[in-house]
C-alpha cells in the first residue's frame, strides 16, 4: 500500500487526492472529459491510469467532494465511483 502525505496548496488548504473507478477506457473518452476537469476551478491536477483494471481517475483538489466528481462524470455519460481507501 502506498501512503500519500497530504500536500499543502498555496492558500494553506490541505490538498485532497480523490480516487475513482471509471469506464474511461479510450484516449477519446479521456479527451472528452478533459475540458470538464481542466476548466474546473477546484481541480488542481488529474490523471487517468489505464494500466489499472479500474481505469483509475485521480483528482487533486482542496474543495471538491467525491460526490461532486461522480456527478460531473455521470452527467457527461461516464461511470465514476469513489474507490475506498
Amino acid at each position: 500500500m502506498l501512503l500519500v502525505k497530504p500536500l499543502q496548496h498555496q492558500t494553506g488548504d490541505e490538498i485532497k487526492i480523490l480516487v475513482f473507478k471509471t469506464n474511461l477506457i479510450t484516449k477519446e473518452e479521456v479527451n472528452d472529459i478533459a475540458p470538464l476537469l481542466q476548466n474546473h476551478v477546484d481541480v488542481l491536477r488529474w490523471n487517468v491510469d489505464h494500466h489499472d483494471k479500474d481505469n483509475v481517475l485521480r483528482i487533486e483538489t482542496t474543495n471538491l467532494l467525491p460526490g461532486d466528481i461522480e456527478l460531473l462524470l455521470r452527467e457527461a455519460g461516464y461511470f465514476c465511483e469513489e474507490l475506498p481507501d
